[in-house]
């Protein structure tokens, strides 16, 4: 098959998930054409059967915001006649799903030419975009026009469904783990230059949103480190860091917690790392907590949308109510009262995440491409 995917080329979840899922076609003898405004982090080096376009800026006096839908629809007209794909799968109701119908559309009309869309959810833009009455109707009217939906969670088609009145159905299929990339490896002497006297190591990967509760990973862990030394790794970047690294000063911690930025290795480092803390007030799946999983790290967690269906309370890691920190904390203790203890924690984790390999679900994604392609239904 010829496949155009359409992202966001950033760190967040989705972004990861679609250059993953392109990658691993890829390899499976499919073509990927990747369109985007930037390459995808993940697209780092040539592969075969892979191609990237780039979509262009319109710089004209005329518009205050650069129309990025309008350059986006053009090149996927261009991309669908000129490398014959046979499907677009994009990322995101909006404005992914919106513009790709647009340019459906255009084919349909100018060339004859018909084009299925497959939509991914991935969470923000059904919990915060589509719950703006200013979004809602394009964001319905998207999923309804897509030829096929799929959703990464159970937790959030239910939430899909309960949000729009919809007409299409909704498919599941749950984020994958590349188990090449993501396993424990032995790292004894990075380990040993973070945690020089055996301190246990927690770590905390997010985009540093207020709807990860970065603050508190940062109070929670306070609470475990009078109890046992530890230090703690904050990767990743965003809008909150600020505030973060304020609180760490203020509660005297600085010298316990590192703020280490984006990683592109971020293995090597869940590879040294104890416990994971994803404390956030929503998460549609919880890519990083299995990434974390896929390198044996035991997982303490918030209990909100698709979480619960990654984490298993009490097997490969805790669930707690959201900003129950006193209850993070004393699971997290009971996980590290004995060697013996976290290393049952640790083959769980691996165990769970092996169920969602790269190999168990990119097969998933070939048999719903075709029987999308197989059956065209003119929206």
């Amino acid at each position: 098959m010829k496949i155009g995917i359409v992202c966001y080329p950033t760190f967040g979840g989705s972004g990861v998930l679609a250059t993953e899922l392109g990658l691993g076609l890829a390899k499976k003898g499919h073509e990927v054409h990747f369109i985007t405004y930037r390459t995808p982090f993940r697209l780092t080096s040539f592969q075969e059967n892979v191609f990237y376009h780039e979509v262009s800026d319109l710089n004209y006096p005329l518009f205050e915001y650069v129309p990025y839908e309008t350059a986006l629809a053009s090149k996927l007209v261009d991309v669908v006649m000129h490398e014959g794909l046979d499907l677009l799968h994009v990322h995101y109701a909006v404005p992914h799903a919106s513009v790709a119908y647009m340019a459906k559309k255009i084919l349909l009309r100018k060339k004859g030419k018909y084009i299925p869309i497959v939509t991914t959810l991935h969470g923000t833009d059904i919990t915060l975009v589509g719950r703006d009455p200013a979004m809602a109707p394009v964001v319905s009217f998207s999923i309804d026009k897509s030829d096929g939906v799929t959703a990464v969670s159970h937790a959030l088609k239910k939430e899909t469904q309960e949000t729009f009145e919809l007409q299409n159905d909704i498919h599941v299929i749950h984020n994958f783990i590349d188990l090449n990339r993501f396993s424990r490896q032995n790292k004894e002497h990075f380990k040993q230059a973070i945690a020089p006297n055996g301190e246990r190591i927690f770590i905390h990967v997010s985009n540093f949103r207020k709807v990860k509760r970065v603050g508190d990973v940062i109070r929670m862990f306070a609470l475990v480190e009078k109890e046992i030394s530890s230090t703690l790794l904050m990767i990743g970047d965003g809008p909150d860091r600020y505030q973060m690294e304020a609180l760490c000063r203020e509660m005297g911690l600085c010298d316990k917690i590192r703020f280490l930025g984006k990683q592109e290795a971020v293995e090597e480092l869940l590879a040294i790392s104890d416990i994971f803390v994803m404390p956030s007030g929503n998460e549609s799946f919880g890519l990083a907590a299995l990434e974390a999983m896929a390198c044996q790290v035991p997982v303490i967690s918030s209990n909100v949308g698709g979480i619960p269906e990654v984490n298993i309370h009490g097997v490969t890691g805790y669930i707690s109510e959201v900003g129950d920190i006193e209850s993070m904390a004393k699971n997290a203790l009971s996980i590290l009262k004995s060697e013996e203890e976290l290393t049952k924690f640790r083959e769980a984790a691996l165990k769970q995440a092996k169920r969602f390999s790269i190999n168990n679900i990119l097969p998933q994604y070939e048999d719903y491409y075709k029987k999308i392609i197989e059956t065209k239904v003119y929206v």
